[in-house]
């Protein structure tokens, strides 16, 4: 799996480190995302910080486990319970985990960031999401959800196979076949490359008010009245498995 990775703070002058946090690890084939729930900020309280220390901490907690070439599973529920446990910061934030071993993708999902694979050009997996209400997802957090919530979920990957996780900055601002469209616009790019792109359209139709976006289409659904995108944090990581 190789991966790369665009990240765009929805504030980037007064806050540019955003909320939202990351991690590649090449050598145990795994990636994350997190996002600070930003309503803490209500409180003072900068979540960005609590998604950075879970994404640091997860990384860390992957260390007691051999590289791929041993291909010993990782047990996802044990590690983020490992790196929540450690996680002492005010506030709370979603998280979406991938590992690969052998032709496996392990995933590990709490709250709406997610994942979508790609095969021969077309979609063939979205995860799903978990919300307790409108834009209210689940979120880990010391007075918040615990990592026993997460839904975990194994899918058969094959080589050229395309896997976009992204926080729901991403989700919100594009429809999968947006996304999609892109990936096969960029074939043979670096994975990084196809990360900024993405990161980059999701970021035009999250300050565009008359975008067609899935997240004015899920408040129509909600019964609010809202129309173009959703200004957020946009963590994008793109990986090839070869």
């Amino acid at each position: 799996m190789v991966s790369g990775a665009f990240y765009i703070p929805k504030d980037i002058m007064y806050n540019p480190k955003g909320e939202d946090a990351h991690f590649i690890c090449k050598e145990k084939q795994a990636i994350g995302v997190a996002d600070g729930v930003g309503r803490w900020i209500e409180k003072g309280v900068d979540s960005g910080l609590y998604a950075r220390k879970l994404m640091s901490n997860f990384a860390a907690a992957l260390g007691n486990y051999p590289t791929m070439e041993n291909n010993q599973n990782i047990d996802l529920k044990k590690v983020l319970q490992k790196a929540y446990s450690k996680t002492d910061n005010e506030g709370s934030s979603t998280t979406c985990i991938l590992t690969l071993r052998e032709n496996s993708l392990h995933a590990a999902n709490v709250g709406d960031s997610g994942f979508l694979l790609i095969r021969d050009g077309v979609e063939f997996y979205k995860s799903p999401i978990q919300i307790k209400g409108f834009n209210f997802p689940y979120q880990l957090g010391k007075s918040a959800d615990k990592p026993s919530v997460a839904q975990i979920s194994t899918l058969q990957v094959q080589k050229g196979d395309v896997v976009i996780l992204g926080t729901d900055g991403l989700f919100d601002n594009l429809f999968t076949s947006d996304i999609q469209n892109l990936v096969n616009l960029l074939s043979g790019a670096q994975p990084g490359q196809v990360a900024r792109a993405v990161a980059e359209h999701a970021y035009y139709n999250s300050i565009d008010k008359l975008a067609a976006t899935p997240f004015a289409k899920a408040s129509f659904a909600d019964g609010r009245v809202h129309y173009g995108g959703k200004k957020d944090d946009i963590t994008v990581i793109v990986s090839y498995i070869v």
